[in-house]
């Protein structure tokens, strides 16, 4: 049986390109059309509470489908095999980025990756849009979470607080149909318990051995993990703003390459913290740093996901039987649209113009391009990136290689 767990969720694990919509399907297909191992009924129960949970909705998908087989260990092997290809291979790039990401052809690699990520983003953007904008309410709370963040550049788990409460006032959907028999709730509190000392214990460890560094990453990536509402888009301009502006761990430019450098690799985007704390890690001491933030990311990152599956994965009938809290989650999923629409704009603005100023005027502050500094060859590859992707259908990974490989010929034709 573990056996058999692990060959599926290792093919999925490598295999799990395309960011978490072409992640689900392909979970879909092993486990519920070629293997049953969960009934459609199942599957999209359990999407739903995995939807409804901070962090990387397919990881926890695939963690409580591991549950489901063979309990807490399958859980393990599933949740675990769906991220460790990607992050054996972030451990490898943020090294080769802190050694050659300065150099002019590097970085000409790295302008036709980014132009393929804000056409990315923007697809996300679409698609989440016409899955949660189905009512008028959701469509304002959509633009006002983008306003919250892009004019007047509120705090993002503030907005995430404000559109659930929204969600649960807002509701007046269907009467629940499932059953809602009182929950075994000693023993989720029992598995939330033990769990969070598992999760704190690294950073006690640290404390002892007063590392200030490693305390901050540990720190702020388990505060990051906790309103990860939504996926990786939905928090990068929060995570970017703190790590850039709050914390000088990275630059905005290299902020921006790890997202590129995370689209290219397999598992979950999240990935991308893994990334900024390594990078960080060599800017305060070295390989052996970066090595150390990067495993303390992922811990913080990554056990959280574990907790809320092991915990709540029995009560998934119960809460689908509880109407606010689904409220809650069309309330917090419209916001997302508003919060990756302010990614959106953000990341084509830094990618498309090589200057921007803050306007601050009372409550507003939003950042303008100067159009002088437009950047016709970044414009030029979304474009290309854009036809490939949405008109031709390229995969993702060829349409990458191939923005990546363009750009480079560009650079050496001057």
């Amino acid at each position: 049986m573990k056996g058999e767990l692990t060959r599926v969720f290792g093919r999925i694990g490598l295999l799990s390109f395309g960011g978490p919509a072409a992640q689900i399907a392909l979970m879909h297909k092993e486990l519920v059309e070629d293997r049953d191992w969960l009934t459609e009924a199942q599957f999209l129960r359990a999407l739903s509470f995995c939807m409804l949970l901070p962090g990387p909705e397919a990881m926890q998908l695939a963690t409580y489908a591991g549950w489901k087989r063979q309990g807490i260990i399958g859980g393990l092997i599933g949740g675990g095999l769906f991220v460790l290809p990607g992050a054996l291979v972030i451990f490898g790039l943020a090294l080769a980025y802190g050694a050659y990401g300065n150099l002019p052809m590097v970085q000409a690699l790295f302008l036709g990756v980014k132009a393929t990520v804000v056409v990315i983003v923007m697809q996300a953007l679409v698609k989440i849009g016409k899955r949660a904008l189905q009512r008028q309410a959701h469509l304002l709370i959509a633009a006002c979470g983008f306003a919250a963040l892009f004019v007047f550049g509120l705090p993002f788990p503030l907005v995430i607080a404000a559109a659930a409460l929204a969600g649960a006032l807002l509701w007046d959907g269907e009467k629940p149909t499932t059953s809602s028999a009182k929950p075994d709730l000693r023993g989720s509190a029992w598995i939330i318990a033990i769990g969070a000392t598992i999760w704190a214990s690294p950073l006690i460890l640290i404390g002892i051995w007063d590392q200030a560094f490693l305390m901050d990453v540990g720190l702020f990536f388990s505060k990051l993990a906790v309103v990860t509402f939504g996926g990786a888009y939905a928090v990068l301009a929060y995570m970017t703003q703190e790590v850039v502006l709050s914390y000088e761990w990275l630059s905005t430019a290299q902020m921006m390459d790890a997202l590129g450098l995370a689209e290219t690799t397999p598992g979950p985007l999240i990935l991308v913290t893994q990334f900024v704390g390594m990078i960080a890690g060599l800017a305060n001491g070295g390989v052996s740093m970066a090595l150390l933030a990067g495993a303390l990311t992922l811990w913080v990152t990554f056990v959280p996901c574990f907790i809320w599956i092991f915990a709540g994965a029995p009560l998934i009938d119960w809460l689908e039987g509880q109407p606010r809290l689904r409220g809650v989650l069309a309330g917090i999923t419209a916001a997302v649209v508003g919060v990756i629409g302010n990614l959106s704009l953000w990341f084509a603005l830094h990618v498309f113009f090589s200057q921007l100023n803050t306007i601050s005027w009372g409550p507003v502050r939003m950042i303008v391009p100067v159009l002088t500094t437009a950047q016709p060859v970044a414009i030029g590859l979304a474009c290309i990136a854009g036809l490939l992707l949405l008109w031709r259908g390229w995969a993702l990974p060829v349409v990458l290689a191939t923005m990546a490989g363009l750009s480079l010929i560009l650079q050496i034709a001057g």
